[in-house]
């Protein structure tokens, strides 16, 4: 089994990517302009900043993944450090999956195919990092 962790973790980073599109549509969806017009400058400055903070996170995440496989599944110490923090960062992620109230915000079949499309991608990078941080 440990001989298709490299491919996984490859697989994981383009899915990482892929999670990029839906958060693309959220601050267009959310009506983030006219939802913070009301907030204090630095605070809407504040969001913008964490959300591109999340994305880029992702983006370098990924690139790892992607061009590092290999020696992300070699389970050496940097390796295994690399991959709790890929589990920390997706497993938090996935913790607010129950905490986050979207119902008001799924107003069509294709949202809430994304929606759990997305828990499921979320559940594959716990796993994945997991994996390859305690083999």
């Amino acid at each position: 089994m440990r001989e298709f962790l490299p491919q996984a973790i490859f697989i994981a980073g383009l899915m990482q990517w892929s999670v990029l599109i839906a958060s693309a549509y959220v601050p267009i969806h959310l009506r983030w302009k006219a939802t913070f017009a009301a907030l204090p400058r630095l605070h809407r400055q504040l969001i913008w900043c964490y959300a591109a903070f999340i994305a880029a996170s992702i983006i370098a995440l990924g690139l790892v993944c992607v061009t590092q496989s290999a020696s992300l599944a070699g389970g050496s110490s940097l390796a295994r450090a690399i991959c709790i923090y890929g589990a920390t960062f997706w497993g938090v992620r996935l913790a607010l999956q129950a905490v986050f109230d979207v119902k008001s915000y799924l107003t069509a079949a294709w949202l809430h195919v994304g929606y759990h499309a997305l828990t499921a991608f979320f559940i594959c990078f716990v796993s994945v990092y997991a994996w390859a941080a305690l083999t």
